[in-house]
């Protein structure tokens, strides 16, 4: 399936099937892509859309904590791209000249007493969407690097299973990866 609702969605599905094992979910296109507080977010075929999810214990770590660090996650891996400088837009968005390249959309969710944060990546990786009152830029209108969705995939991918590896002391080695 090259499409879904929104890779959060597909997320929260996987969970409440039982399938609760550490995840990276990617979507060629999402159809009802979501950003925070209910805005829309204009996927468009060609960039990278991703949701990771993974169980949480709040005694560890708090939802505020990682929503505090998933845009230095990405910007740092980006930057490698832009010959332009990534600014972070408190709290979950990238921008390059002012305009949107990066949204990120973190949700929790509880299924059978245990908790799970979702966070929801959206990159403008080749396309710029167009979108009323936002102005949007592409990776590679930034870049005079190739870009490969996969690589920036790989990326965001052990970045944060460097990180899950560190909050489960070694119990979560990896991210299942599952493509849409």
């Amino acid at each position: 399936m090259n499409s879904v609702t929104s890779t959060n969605d597909q997320a929260i599905k996987l969970i409440r099937k039982n399938k609760v094992k550490p995840c990276i979910i990617v979507a060629k296109k999402q159809s009802k892509g979501r950003g925070t507080m209910g805005k829309k977010w204009t996927s468009r075929k060609g960039n990278l859309f991703i949701s990771l999810f993974f169980e949480f214990n709040l005694r560890k770590i708090k939802p505020n904590g990682f929503s505090s660090i998933n845009p230095y996650i990405i910007r740092n891996i980006l930057s490698k791209y832009s010959i332009y400088k990534i600014i972070i837009k408190w709290p979950n968005d990238l921008l390059v000249k002012n305009r949107k390249l990066c949204g990120i959309l973190q949700e929790v969710i509880e299924y059978k007493n245990r908790k799970f944060l979702i966070i929801g990546i959206g990159i403008n990786t080749k396309v710029s969407p167009k979108v009323a009152n936002l102005r949007t830029i592409s990776l590679l209108s930034c870049s005079n690097h190739i870009i490969k969705n996969n690589e920036i995939l790989i990326k965001i991918k052990l970045a944060y299973e460097k990180i899950i590896s560190g909050l489960r002391k070694g119990k979560i080695s990896y991210l299942k990866r599952r493509a849409y």
